[in-house]
């Protein structure tokens, strides 16, 4: 037969799990930027999985009958201890398995614990604000007895996301209950103004390069937009781009959002790496479609040729 004669089979569409737990803004957006690419993207509860093992992979995930070709992991869901570690359970599985996964699982482990988030950025060398992680009142009384005295701190629920649950504290008095604090005290150093505006900066991090970044401005001193904050068209200076892609890499994220914040001397410093980050406020501010981008640069991750026979079973 010529080369002439020979006729190239296309690959059938990549199949894109993408893992939430309600369908929300941004579940509708990168379910449509990955069909304008071509792909199939099915959008799939974590808590709806479940492991068989009397199955050839083990997995059973709604609406494949086959391992999907990408899974990308938008939310987990709230639940129990045991519930939240099956569902990372499932996603170490598909990577066991083979299956591209954006972030990791371990990746988001790390960003969704915030006392080991802030452990990594410290180590890594990373300008962050000073924390610290207790499980007993005493302790956490003593620390703020301590480091008050330097200016306030903010206790954070350690497994937390747009701003909720957040508390300042001025003096020991302002230290909850253990049951109030859910078992862990995150404490980390205030960092800001003592008046408003306040402000913080999002920096939008994809496959080792920055996406988009905004000003997050505020009359109050917790700036996620979803608490109100507004959003502010910005362009980062080579010190903030540098750190937000270090601190990407050293949470292990191919995608991040990554939130600084500018110290006491004028220097950026890290406050948190998301590992699923939400995009609609910096969306407003934008004039290209993110989740486009986002899903072009995940396709990427798949491997070419795509493998076959992956079934479920």
């Amino acid at each position: 037969m010529a080369a002439s004669d020979v006729i190239d089979t296309p690959l059938p569409s990549p199949r894109v799990v993408v893992f939430t737990d309600k369908l929300d803004w941004h579940v509708d957006h990168t379910l449509a930027a990955f069909r304008a690419l071509g792909a199939t993207p099915v959008a799939v509860r974590l808590s709806a999985c479940r492991i068989d093992t009397s199955r050839p992979h083990g997995l059973v995930l709604p609406g494949f009958h086959a391992l999907p070709d990408l899974a990308i992991v938008r939310a987990i869901g709230d639940g129990s201890l045991e519930a939240i570690t099956m569902r990372l359970g499932v996603l170490h599985a598909l990577e066991a398995l083979g299956v591209p996964l954006l972030n990791a699982a371990r990746a988001i482990e790390r960003c969704t614990d915030k006392s080991m988030a802030s452990f990594l950025l410290a180590q890594a060398g990373l300008p962050t604000p000073e924390t610290f992680a207790t499980q007993s009142p005493a302790q956490a009384r003593a620390i703020a007895r301590r480091e008050c005295a330097g200016g306030p701190l903010v206790m954070k629920p350690l497994f937390g996301a747009q701003g909720w649950g957040l508390r300042l504290i001025e003096t020991e008095n302002d230290i909850p209950s253990l049951e109030e604090a859910r078992g862990v005290y995150y404490l980390q150093r205030f960092v800001g103004p003592s008046r408003p505006p306040y402000e913080d900066m999002r920096i939008l991090v994809s496959r080792g390069a920055v996406v988009a970044a905004m000003k997050r401005r505020s009359s109050h001193w917790i700036t996620n937009v979803r608490q109100g904050a507004r959003p502010v068209a910005v362009a980062p200076t080579v010190a903030e781009r540098d750190m937000a892609l270090a601190a990407a890499q050293a949470m292990g994220t191919v995608f991040a959002g990554v939130d600084l914040i500018v110290g006491a001397d004028g220097a950026p410093m890290v406050l948190e790496v998301n590992s699923m980050p939400g995009w609609s406020g910096l969306q407003r501010i934008t004039a290209f479609d993110i989740a486009g981008r986002l899903a072009a640069d995940a396709l990427a991750d798949i491997p070419s040729p795509r493998m076959a026979g992956r079934g479920l079973g």
